[in-house]
């Protein structure tokens, strides 16, 4: 091969990698892939379910800077990979942006890891069937035992009440707080006029807890329209279910996981 050709092929094969991110470049220190992997898939789980749309984020604690948390960058939850995924500080702010966009409402999560240190993840949605909830006096509760965790309590913060007349959005760290203290130890919170947010030991916990919430929704608004009262899992009922289902959970996260396998790399 001549002197040329063989310049000529090393200035192709460096352009190619350079156009190409590896996953090394994509890493985050100290974050294993399969965490990563799960945000994204949490993300696209709640797409395929019907509980996020266009809008709504899953995110993780980081696992060994324990202040920080991840989610991914602007995009929408069912096009979510792992390589969209980025590390946040404590105040919500990207720690390597390299030009990506971010959630506004990142805050949600920043507040909600500050205030609960036993939170390994968090998921806002703007669940239809969750909505009307948050808009009437009808408290949500557990009528069935895949939404035993509902038993702690479903509180609704209204943001109206301490920062009067806003757009409605989590765009600081003053309002994440304020929510964040609406959920108190609860898994749970409904935010008036706009979702939830759920918590929990894991993605795959928060996920489900996201879901069965919305679920448990729809049929309590079916139930209520059948005009007779409601017999509601007991406190006691709750407890137990709920110790079941953070077991039984891995079937579930299985088969919605392997239902929205990551799309092929373009």
């Amino acid at each position: 091969m001549s002197n040329f050709n063989s310049v000529a092929a090393i200035a192709i094969a460096a352009l190619v990698l350079s156009a190409t991110p590896s996953r090394a470049q994509d890493a985050i220190p100290g974050v294993p892939r399969e965490l990563l992997e799960d945000i994204a898939a949490g993300s696209r789980i709640l797409a395929d379910l019907g509980v996020v749309d266009a809008f709504g984020h899953v995110s993780a604690r980081h696992p060994t800077n324990t202040s920080h948390f991840l989610m991914p960058r602007s995009v929408a939850p069912a096009q979510v990979t792992a390589d969209d995924v980025m590390e946040f500080d404590e105040n919500g702010e990207a720690v390597d942006v390299r030009g990506r966009a971010v959630f506004l409402e990142r805050f949600i999560h920043a507040e909600m890891y500050r205030a609960r240190p036993d939170v390994k993840a968090v998921v806002h949605t703007h669940s239809p069937g969750v909505v009307p909830f948050s808009v009437s006096r009808t408290p949500l509760k557990p009528l069935y035992h895949n939404a035993a965790f509902l038993g702690e309590g479903a509180p609704v913060w209204d943001i109206g009440k301490a920062f009067g007349a806003t757009n409605m959005l989590v765009s600081n760290n003053a309002i994440g707080k304020s929510l964040a203290a609406a959920l108190g130890d609860k898994s749970v919170v409904l935010m008036r006029g706009h979702g939830d947010v759920a918590v929990g030991p894991s993605v795959k916990a928060a996920v489900f807890r996201a879901y069965y919430t919305d679920v448990n929704a729809k049929l309590q608004a079916q139930a209520t329209g059948l005009g007779s009262e409601i017999t509601f899992l007991s406190s006691e009922e709750a407890t137990k279910a709920d110790a079941v289902n953070m077991v039984i959970m891995d079937r579930a996260w299985a088969l919605w996981k392997q239902k929205v396998a990551a799309p092929a790399a373009k």
